[in-house]
């Protein structure tokens, strides 16, 4: 919205009316000036929500593919070792003899580690979880309130400088009801020329 403002002062002071009307003149110089503090605290807000709300998160979003592989880790642990199980199960179910009972000693061999790696995956992930999800607000936090500070600024000096404006534009001792009615008879007046009548 403000580079659209800072157009259209700069629009109406390339305006011939602008030059012939000294009144007029000062007034949109007084809006374009206005336009320009209004567009420079615009870039200036949205540079600080960048640095303390857009990049903060972009950071934060870059956590989550470390996190991600360390749950399919977790799950493929988790395969391996549901598999592995079943073999020992099937051995464990069968006739024991000597073959078997070699096959099954040599199942929960391979076992013991693959069931050591789940259980240690396992563990980091219930016991680092909580703490990541817990840590979201902390890390957000600072961000909203910064993101909300950035923005009464902004509105601050929006009022700032529109009024301002109005103190330079205002017309003293005119509310807005005799404004309005001193429109209307000038529209009359336009209305009433010749070149605008309808036909």
């Amino acid at each position: 919205m403000s580079k659209s403002a800072v157009k259209i002062s700069l629009d109406l002071l390339s305006n011939p009316l602008c030059e012939q009307d000294q009144d007029l003149l000062n007034m949109v110089t007084a809006l374009d000036t206005a336009m320009k503090r209004m567009d420079a605290f615009n870039q200036e807000k949205v540079n600080q929500i960048q640095k303390t709300v857009i990049e903060p998160l972009k950071k934060f979003g870059s956590v989550f593919p470390s996190l991600n592989m360390a749950v399919k880790r977790r799950e493929q642990a988790l395969q391996d070792y549901r598999r592995l199980q079943a073999k020992v199960e099937k051995y464990e179910e069968k006739e024991k003899t000597g073959p078997v009972l070699a096959k099954l000693h040599q199942a929960r061999e391979e076992l013991r580690p693959v069931r050591e790696d789940f259980e240690a995956k396992n563990r980091q992930l219930l016991e680092e979880m909580p703490r990541f999800y817990g840590s979201r607000l902390d890390y957000f936090q600072p961000s909203f309130e910064s993101l909300i500070r950035a923005q009464v600024v902004y509105y601050s000096e929006m009022h700032k400088i529109f009024g301002d404006l109005t103190q330079q534009l205002d017309q003293p001792g005119h509310s807005d009801e005799q404004r309005e009615r001193e429109n209307e008879a000038k529209l009359s007046e336009l209305r009433a020329l010749s070149i605008v009548a309808d036909d």
